[in-house]
């Protein structure tokens, strides 16, 4: 089996910085994608960063250049910097990895962690 396992979350003011990391383990051949997303009680959840494996970026317009999304393929870990925080960050953060558990899956499922709160207080 696959698993992804977030860490990094808290509480932090408004300004300050966290940084997020996710590891994934089990049974994994290749992984193309990797990213992160964030999602509020009510709504939907959203797209906060993914990155490539060849390490091709693309953000969220909110994010307005305070995050920055990272990944180490040799860990298969994937990391998100967060700065500048604001109290609308303030969010339940998955990561998510797009896998391929062995060479005869012609495509890669997506996998998800369990969430890690992101509190941000005014």
């Amino acid at each position: 089996q696959v698993q992804l396992v977030e860490s990094g979350g808290g509480l932090v003011q408004a300004g300050g910085s966290l940084r997020l990391s996710c590891a994934a383990s089990g049974r994994i051949f290749s992984i193309n994608d990797m990213g992160w997303h964030r999602q509020v009680p009510g709504k939907q959840r959203e797209l906060v960063a993914t990155i490539t494996s060849g390490g091709i970026t693309n953000y969220a317009d909110a994010i307005e250049g305070r995050f920055t999304i990272s990944r180490d393929n040799a860990k298969n870990t994937v990391s998100l910097q967060m700065n500048s925080l604001k109290p609308e960050d303030t969010a339940v953060y998955y990561c998510s990895a797009d896998i391929r558990r062995t060479f005869i899956e012609r495509r890669p499922n997506t996998y998800w962690g369990q969430g890690t709160q992101v509190t941000v207080s005014s």
